[in-house]
């Protein structure tokens, strides 16, 4: 077993291991790291369980490691490894849900494929000041902490993944004022501004937290947090009026829900 890199043993290489399932990734990967003097490639590998061998018997300094794979996920890997084995990880992934529900709670860096050659850099470099300044041990906390919430013991998001402007963007579920289905995207309303993500409102309503968010409409729902107040309609519709004015409609499909949340209205 190679011992901690550290800043004393004066800048030895990074020695990398690069797992991921898709051979034209791989190759981007390593294309990537041949250019840097630092990187030592150790080894590549194609699935879960041959990545667990290859930990186990080398224990890389830096890994790169895909998120779904066959055998086990890239986060079986480190559980089956132990995260004492690996000083440092970059995550990459396709844009999955899976992956990024793991990444709302956590500031470990990713991939995001298809990835450029600058937000590698980026990775890397990150990735080579950790190792360099001895930040092993809070990461390998860090990554326990993700570890225990991907196994769901954090039953609630409280960040969303959005991607605005080029960018991508963690984005606190509590500020939120509204959310609006738009057949399979969603429109998250925080303040004036909004953003647009792919998700079903039923698959988004089962991971918020139903103390915070009400669904009152099949294409609505709202942080409860924003509402001012709620004025009944015909039939048993009310208007619901946020904070800020917008008025937006309870169906009284929904109307059933509310005693959970905001006491009786009849």
């Amino acid at each position: 077993m190679s011992p901690p890199l550290t800043v004393r043993q004066n800048h030895p290489k990074i020695r990398t291991l690069i797992v991921d399932d898709e051979p034209l990734a791989r190759e981007k990967i390593r294309m990537f790291l041949q250019r840097d003097p630092e990187i030592e490639i150790i080894g590549e590998c194609v699935d879960g369980p041959h990545a667990v061998a290859s930990i186990e018997n080398s224990s890389p300094d830096l890994v790169f490691l895909d998120i779904q794979m066959p055998g086990k996920d890239g986060f079986e890997v480190l559980r089956t490894v132990g995260v004492d084995r690996v000083s440092a990880v970059i995550f990459v992934t396709a844009y999955d849900e899976y992956a990024l529900r793991a990444f709302e709670f956590h500031a470990l860096d990713y991939l995001l494929k298809p990835f450029a050659a600058h937000r590698f850099q980026d990775a890397l470099d990150r990735a080579k000041s950790q190792l360099r300044v001895e930040e092993a041990a809070p990461f390998k906390k860090q990554l326990m902490t993700l570890l225990g919430n991907v196994d769901g013991n954090s039953r609630y998001i409280s960040r969303l993944v959005v991607k605005t402007g080029g960018r991508i963007v963690f984005l606190k579920v509590e500020d939120i004022d509204w959310i609006e289905a738009a057949g399979n995207y969603l429109t998250l309303h925080v303040g004036t501004a909004s953003h647009l993500i792919r998700e079903t409102m039923n698959d988004l309503e089962s991971r918020l937290d139903p103390a915070q968010y009400l669904r009152i409409h099949r294409s609505t729902m709202v942080n409860i947090d924003r509402i001012r107040e709620m004025q009944p309609l015909f039939h048993g519709d009310f208007t619901v009026i946020l904070m800020n004015g917008t008025r937006l409609m309870l169906s009284r499909n929904y109307k059933s829900r509310l005693p959970r949340h905001l006491g009786k209205t009849d």
